[in-house]
C-alpha cells in the first residue's frame, strides 16, 4: 500500500476541504445578496383600491352610548348602545389612546374603508394608524361594516 501524503491545516482538517467550504459560503452570500437586490422570487402582494369611504366622528353620550356621525354632514348614521359592541369601543378606545399619547386631538375624523378586495380598514390620519379589520374576524369586521349599511352604502 502506498501512503497519499494529505496537506491538512494546523487542526488537521484537509486544506481541500476548507478551500471548498469557504467557497461554498461566498457563493452562497453572493446569491442571496444577488437575490435580495434583484427581487427575484419575490411576490408582490395584490393591489386593492378603495371602493367606499366613510369619514367618520364618534361622540361619547352621557348615557354611556356612541353616535356614530359622518364628519361631512354631521349626521348620524348609527348609534352604539351602552356596554354593546365590545370589539368597537375597544378599537376606538385604542385610536384614541394613541391620539392622547401623540398629544394630538380628537378634531380629525377615523376613515372606514371598503377594499376591492373585500377586506375592511379603520384609519386615523391624524397618528396614520391603520387597522385592518379583517384580522380580527369576519364576526368583529362586521360590526364596522354594518356602518356602510347605516350610511346608505352597500356593503
Amino acid at each position: 500500500m502506498t501512503d497519499v501524503a494529505v496537506r491538512r491545516s494546523k487542526n488537521g482538517v484537509p486544506r481541500e476541504v476548507l478551500i471548498f467550504a469557504a467557497f461554498l459560503i461566498a457563493i452562497t452570500v453572493a446569491g442571496s445578496w444577488t437575490a435580495r437586490l434583484s427581487g427575484f422570487g419575490r411576490a408582490a402582494p395584490p393591489v386593492a383600491h378603495a371602493v367606499q369611504s366613510l369619514t367618520l366622528r364618534f361622540d361619547d353620550q352621557p348615557d354611556g352610548a356612541v353616535v356614530v356621525r359622518r364628519s361631512d354632514d354631521g349626521a348620524a348614521i348609527y348609534r352604539i348602545a351602552p356596554e354593546t359592541n365590545g370589539f368597537m369601543r375597544g378599537t376606538l378606545r385604542g385610536l384614541v389612546r394613541e391620539r392622547r399619547l401623540s398629544g394630538l386631538g380628537g378634531q380629525s375624523p377615523f376613515v372606514l374603508t371598503h377594499w376591492s378586495d373585500g377586506s375592511l380598514s379603520l384609519d386615523d390620519p391624524a397618528t396614520g394608524r391603520r387597522i385592518s379589520l379583517e384580522a380580527f374576524g369576519e364576526t368583529n369586521a362586521g360590526a364596522f361594516a354594518q356602518l356602510f349599511r347605516a350610511s346608505g352604502g352597500v356593503r
